[in-house]
């Protein structure tokens, strides 16, 4: 299998052992998805981007949006696991250092379930 010089797809390929050029743009990732309303950009066109190699794609909302539901990767027609991308990608920005969090700056944290906070803490503290 080879990459060439698209680092990121390779890097997504190690984390999650999904290769993205496996994709060959259908769609139905993106149409069935239960809250593609909020997201930025589709998740098709993540997967297009990373094929590209475009880095900013760490930056998208919809890699934060996705609820790994899993309905992206049971409509693949090829098998990829969508989810298991956006994963790659979190774990990517994160690994960078973009998005700490500290557990002060939470806001409403008395109200907020507690799985929420301890979910968020352990993604993004510092």
């Amino acid at each position: 299998m080879s990459f060439g010089e698209n680092e990121l797809a390779w890097r997504v390929f190690e984390l999650s052992g999904q290769n993205v050029f496996s994709c060959y743009q259908c769609g139905k990732c993106s149409a069935g998805c239960p809250i593609v309303e909020e997201m930025d950009i589709l998740p098709s066109q993540v997967i297009r981007l990373v094929q590209l190699g475009e880095k900013d794609v760490v930056n998208s909302e919809t890699v934060w949006l996705c609820a790994s539901c899993f309905t992206c990767t049971v409509r693949c027609p090829v098998d990829l696991d969508v989810a298991k991308v956006m994963e790659s990608l979190r774990l990517i920005r994160l690994r960078k250092g973009i998005g700490r969090l500290k557990a002060s700056e939470i806001e409403e944290m008395d109200v907020l379930p507690q799985l929420a906070v301890v979910g968020a803490l352990r993604k993004l503290a510092e």
